[in-house]
């Protein structure tokens, strides 16, 4: 009984089997050398405008504590306020940094570098740090920005640059139409490669910089003290989003922190004076990736009639674009049967993001895509579209998947044990209670990653009498014959008979045969 020996849930099989789809996740798991590159220098380029930015805050923060030592009684409301927001900035930027710190560990070991990732096309580490029920740190995360954004707008009397900062710091999630709008922790590091992951922890740090700066300024600006503030105007850069997608638009007002109404000021920026109708929005095309200068002056007629001129420098980051394919079964696709996948792009809203599939068809299923790919052995490619909040469609990427014939179920006998749970006996030893009450025979792929059922279309008992002679009982479809059942009641303990020949037609409409299975009844 060769068959018998070699049964698929023998321990060896089992072994192979693991590898095998071990062996097909790496494979598929392959993500772009040039996106990950791509995240590698926008993360560079936030570090070096963080540490600018920094240096400004100090600046900032040691005018007011200059003025606070020479005016205490008129400075000490707003100087405290400075402190306040320099200490709730540092907090919240140093738990960040040891979220990026424990998320590069656990995808490259103890010894993990934020400053040099080396499995940057990780995806588990994210959502294992991030997303963990037990530790919430996602959840965390976005009550701590929800708390300081919260603190930092109620310091700006300005509503427009409060608006901007709210809008920084935003936790709100991408609306997805007709679909459950999932968490903001989970539109930004479900199935999230570490390096891209890092570099949206970087940005969030960035922005939590930027509005230090900016509620510095404001309670700077708010001392009223005219003569330690006459040389302190300065022109400034407030973008919407310093890092921005290729074919989406880079936004900023170029304004000064102190602004006379009645007169107009003239700006210049990248060497181009900037239309007035603009009213400081300065806005450029991003047309490709990598890090990009808005540098220039702001010119104010002074009353005595001599032009001021304030300079100005800043810069914005343009990310190639990216998205998040991810078959929900095994990173495999079967041919014959419809495969869920999950196709989301970070900071697009899911009713933004269309797809197509080659080799077979791609549809929308609420919250998920439904892959039916048509042909075994050719690849099914992805294509990937957004719509951008200007009303273009930028193409994402294209992901290739592997299409193959799905792998043969196994027969089963469906039973109830003593607590009334359904069971599934796959081989071995059975008692006859539950062989009696059973009704026939029935195949499925149950490997914890397909679950997929079959139609038994016949099967075949094999009986030994006495002698040795094997006496066969075959039924035509799934159920148990009179004849099967009455030499399953006249078996005694210890014997034994086997189910072979079982032949299935699953939803691919290919006819198999099923290995043999060795009962022994208990």
């Amino acid at each position: 009984m060769s068959g018998v020996a070699n049964k698929p849930n023998s321990p060896r099989q089992k072994m192979i089997n693991l590898m095998y789809i071990v062996f097909i996740a790496m494979m598929a798991l392959s993500i772009s050398t040039e996106v990950l590159d791509g995240f590698v220098l926008v993360e560079d380029s936030m570090r070096t405008s963080i540490d600018n930015t920094t240096k400004r805050n100090d600046i900032v923060a040691g005018d007011l504590e200059a003025y606070y030592h020479n005016n205490p009684e008129k400075v000490k409301e707003w100087y405290e306020k400075g402190i306040q927001v320099r200490k709730e900035s540092d907090e919240l930027y140093d738990y960040i940094q040891s979220l990026k710190e424990r998320i590069v560990k656990h995808a490259d070991g103890d010894k993990g570098d934020v400053n040099n990732i080396r499995r940057q096309d990780n995806i588990e580490a994210s959502s294992y740090i991030m997303l963990s029920p037990v530790t919430r740190e996602g959840k965390k995360l976005r009550e701590a920005v929800d708390s300081y954004r919260t603190m930092m707008a109620d310091m700006i009397a300005d509503p427009e640059k409060t608006k901007v900062l709210e809008a920084n710091l935003s936790t709100v999630p991408p609306k997805r139409k007709g679909t459950n709008t999932p968490s903001w922790e989970v539109a930004m590091f479900e199935n999230m490669p570490v390096v891209a992951a890092v570099t949206l922890l970087t940005k969030l740090q960035n922005d939590i910089r930027s509005a230090e700066g900016e509620v510095l300024s404001n309670l700077l600006s708010s001392v009223d003290v005219g003569d330690y503030r006459v040389n302190q105007i300065r022109a400034q850069v407030i973008p919407e989003s310093q890092v921005v997608m290729r074919g989406s638009q880079y936004k900023a007002s170029i304004v000064l922190s102190a602004v006379d109404s009645t007169k107009r000021p003239a700006i210049f920026v990248n060497g181009n004076e900037l239309p007035y109708e603009n009213k400081g929005v300065f806005s450029v095309t991003a047309g490709s990736a990598g890090t990009f200068p808005v540098k220039g002056y702001i010119e104010m007629p002074n009353n005595d009639g001599t032009v001021a001129r304030h300079n100005f420098n800043s810069e914005y980051f343009v990310t190639e674009p990216t998205a998040t394919v991810a078959p929900t079964l095994m990173n495999v696709l079967y041919a014959g049967i419809s495969n869920p996948i999950r196709i989301a792009v970070p900071g697009v809203p899911s009713g933004n993001v269309s797809a197509t599939m080659s080799n077979g068809t791609l549809t929308r299923e609420g919250e998920v895509w439904s892959a039916r790919p048509s042909q075994v052995g050719t690849e099914a490619v992805v294509s990937v579209n957004a719509r951008m909040a200007d009303g273009n469609s930028v193409s994402m990427g294209k992901y290739s998947f592997r299409v193959r014939a799905l792998p043969d179920p196994l027969p089963y006998i469906e039973y109830k044990d003593a607590n009334g749970n359904v069971r599934r006996f796959k081989g071995g030893a059975i008692s006859k209670r539950d062989l009696v009450a059973a009704d026939g025979i029935l195949a499925a792929i149950d490997d914890d990653l397909l679950n997929v059922e079959y139609t038994v279309l016949r099967f075949e008992l094999t009986f030994f009498d006495s002698m040795g002679n094997a006496i066969p009982e075959v039924s035509q479809g799934t159920k148990f014959t009179a004849g099967q059942k009455t030499k399953i009641r006249n078996l005694a303990r210890g014997k034994r008979f086997y189910i072979s020949r079982a032949v299935a037609k699953g939803p691919d409409g290919i006819e198999r045969t099923l290995n043999t299975i060795e009962v022994i009844v208990n």
